[in-house]
């Protein structure tokens, strides 16, 4: 049983780059089938929230830094916490 990870972050404010990879970051995600999944962009587009599970933080943060969005610079900050679900 892997440990739970958040990955939280904030979009840069180019929305035609941005409008190009999403279709890569969901693919991405998709085909990982990560145990214990959860994602989605906030309301107001400017970042989102993905849960997931993984065996450590090393492992979280190399699915992380693969990710699309991460891969290209599109992001203007990002989190990535272990999660304590209680």
């Amino acid at each position: 049983m892997g440990k739970r990870f958040v990955f939280f972050y904030f979009m840069k404010k180019e929305p035609e780059r941005i409008k190009a990879v999403v279709p890569l970051h969901i693919e991405y995600w998709r085909k990982l089938r990560l145990n214990k999944y959860h994602g989605g962009p906030f309301a107001d587009r400017t970042g989102g929230l993905i849960a997931f599970e993984a065996e450590g933080i090393e492992k979280a943060t190399s699915i992380i830094m693969n990710d699309p969005f991460v891969s290209q610079g599109l992001l203007e900050d990002k989190w990535i916490k272990e999660w304590a679900v209680e």
